[in-house]
């Protein structure tokens, strides 16, 4: 999926400027993408090209020129289309998983190793994503629906980091309970 869908949706909330998108994806924990500014601007100067957005430029004393972006009619259009399409599989890349396909290369002290640094990974996330829970929503709730959507993809997210730590708990029983090196 493309960040450009991401910032329609962002501005068929209201007219916002490229900072002000910036912020909204370092608080939207939900989303993969880091918000820095080649990601925005660039896409944000695709969706402008492609008159899905408007642009308009406000002086500023003592600053740089203040450009708002609001969408289109036409960009609503196409938020629509692909909200309509049909829903991509998740792409996940687990390097994770990768690494453990040839960790029966370390010792066990190495490996378990290997599995604390990955579970505290895990816990990290998982705290940093109940914490924006508990601290409040990006979403602006203008309806019950959207509120309890945007609510919902944080419980994924936390659904995720719990259920792959209880996964490498899983993981560790299971590797506990295998005879030692050289026993069939």
């Amino acid at each position: 999926m493309s960040i450009k869908y991401a910032i329609l949706g962002f501005l068929s909330w209201t007219p916002l400027t490229g900072y002000d998108l910036k912020k909204l994806f370092e608080e939207a924990a939900v989303f993969h993408w880091s918000g820095n500014n080649n990601q925005i601007y660039k896409a944000l100067v695709e969706l402008h090209n492609d008159g899905l957005l408007t642009l308009e430029v406000q002086p500023q004393a003592d600053r740089p020129p203040r450009k708002i972006y609001t969408i289109t009619e036409r960009g609503m259009a196409a938020l629509r289309a692909w909200l309509l399409s049909a829903p991509e599989l998740p792409q996940v890349k687990q390097t994770f998983l990768v690494q453990l396909a040839w960790a029966d290369q370390l010792s066990p002290p190495e490996l378990e190793a290997l599995l604390n640094q990955y579970d505290e990974e895990l816990r990290v996330q998982l705290l940093m994503f109940q914490t924006h829970r508990e601290r409040g929503k990006v979403s602006p709730r203008r309806t019950t629906r959207e509120a309890y959507l945007w609510d919902m993809l944080m419980d994924n997210w936390i659904a995720y980091y719990e259920n792959e730590r209880r996964w490498l708990e899983r993981l560790r029983a299971g590797l506990s309970s295998l005879p030692p090196e050289g026993e069939p």
